[in-house]
């Protein structure tokens, strides 16, 4: 086997967590009219093909800006935009009607290609469209009538929810019907966050020219929280970088727990940001009111009594204050108004790329839910951040909780130097790793 065919195996085995982490899992994709004229979008239509192939449920949600501006140009319809808001009278409706149409028949094709040779043969994946967005006009607004523009006032879920149990990806055009059978010009950005939170996705992923969000000085942000991108908001950006921010705002502030940004220029942006741990843009995460944080030297009273029952029954080992002091940057801790309900520490091994999860503790009021998970994507972050190929804890009791965090049991030999001339045999304490 050559470096070639090894390195691929290797990845292939890397990925296999997230791939498992991802199926069944129901993601939104939103992607303007931009994307799909660029070169790249037949790549990204290939990986589409591959994620439905994988186990995900994909909407799709297009725009076609550019392409409703071109059959405007071409009738020689006057372009009128109040507010960064496109009036739609009734002639600019049918050059709406034109281009979506057209790009949704488009994308469709680009679906159901097959041909022998191609990344697509064999996928024979059904695509889902119809009137699943209901919509109402906007009106009038600060005395300007927007006629056919409308705003989403539904999104049939359970029709979705049904296609996509069939097993087919469905695709959604920036239009939508109303009851009184009238057709409104809508926005993107406004159809995939009310599509993203009618059926509770798990994600919400954003195509954008560039690599994913930019900080002030143009360097990429890898991950945020939704308060992080509020911060980037700016009345000097375009409205469409706006409009993009604020789809991601919406939908993390509403539900969506995780929300990315990646580049459609890039043919390998999409798997990368869900299959590799480095990610190829930006991860924004959901705000919790329950804030993680890493401890301070005021936190050390609140470990020591959250860790005091668990020493006294030998699942922990014994800390002093002193010891907790010296450490305590080591720690990272969840809190709920001020009071720590769980804590956790990560303890680097440079030497070996390897770090230790150690003094992991929730509160029993609040072993419920997914704290732990919480907490340990956290020390994740933090091990990145390191440059740490492998997480290990060495635990008597919580071995299972750890294997459903994605850890396997290993050895003594397989810990870093430093370790093992540490390990206490009188604990018997079972080894578990996690490569990351």
């Amino acid at each position: 086997m050559n470096n070639n065919e090894q390195n691929y195996v290797k990845w292939f085995r890397n990925a296999a967590p997230y791939i498992n982490a991802h199926r069944g899992k129901t993601v939104v994709l939103m992607f303007g009219g931009e994307a799909v004229l660029h070169p790249n979008f037949a790549n990204i239509i290939h990986d589409i093909a591959l994620l439905r192939s994988l186990g995900v449920k994909l909407v799709l949600v297009h725009g076609a800006r550019p392409q409703i501006e071109e059959r405007m140009e071409q009738r020689n319809i006057t372009r009128n935009i109040e507010n960064n808001i496109r009036v739609t009278d009734a002639e600019t409706l049918i050059a709406v009607k034109d281009a979506t149409g057209s790009m949704r028949l488009h994308i469709e094709a680009l679906l159901t290609m097959g041909l022998v040779n191609s990344p697509m043969h064999g996928s024979q994946i059904r695509v889902s469209t119809g009137n699943f967005v209901i919509a109402k006009p906007i009106g009038v607004l600060n005395g300007v009538d927007y006629k056919y523009t409308g705003s989403v006032r539904k999104i049939d879920a359970v029709g979705i929810h049904t296609q996509l149990d069939y097993g087919s990806i469905v695709l959604l055009s920036p239009i939508g019907y109303s009851s009184t059978g009238e057709v409104f010009n809508l926005a993107l950005e406004d159809v995939a966050t009310k599509t993203a939170l009618a059926l509770k996705a798990d994600k919400l992923i954003t195509f954008t020219k560039d690599d994913g969000l930019m900080d002030e000085s143009g360097e990429l942000i890898r991950s945020c929280s939704v308060r992080r991108v509020k911060t980037l908001l700016d009345d000097k950006d375009c409205h469409v970088r706006q409009l993009l921010l604020r789809a991601i705002i919406q939908s993390g502030e509403n539900g969506v727990e995780r929300c990315h940004c990646v580049s459609y220029q890039s043919d390998t942006a999409l798997l990368q940001e869900l299959f590799t741990r480095d990610g190829a843009g930006t991860l924004i995460a959901k705000d919790h009111k329950e804030e993680v944080c890493t401890a301070s030297i005021d936190d050390v009273g609140g470990i020591l009594e959250l860790i005091a029952p668990l020493e006294e029954e030998g699942i922990l080992v014994k800390r002093s204050r002193e010891l907790l002091e010296i450490e305590i940057d080591r720690f990272t801790v969840l809190k709920k108004e001020d009071v720590i309900i769980a804590c956790a520490a990560l303890y680097p091994y440079q030497e070996a790329n390897s770090g230790e999860i150690a003094c992991v503790a929730i509160h029993p009021d609040y072993r419920n839910g997914n704290r732990g998970e919480h907490l340990m994507g956290a020390l994740e972050v933090k091990a990145h951040e390191l440059n740490l190929r492998s997480l290990f804890v060495l635990t008597t009791v919580s071995g299972h909780w750890f294997r459903e965090q994605g850890f396997i049991e290993s050895s003594m030999d397989d810990l870093p130097e430093g370790k093992k001339q540490m390990y206490n045999f009188q604990r018997k304490s079972k080894v578990l790793i996690k490569y990351i």
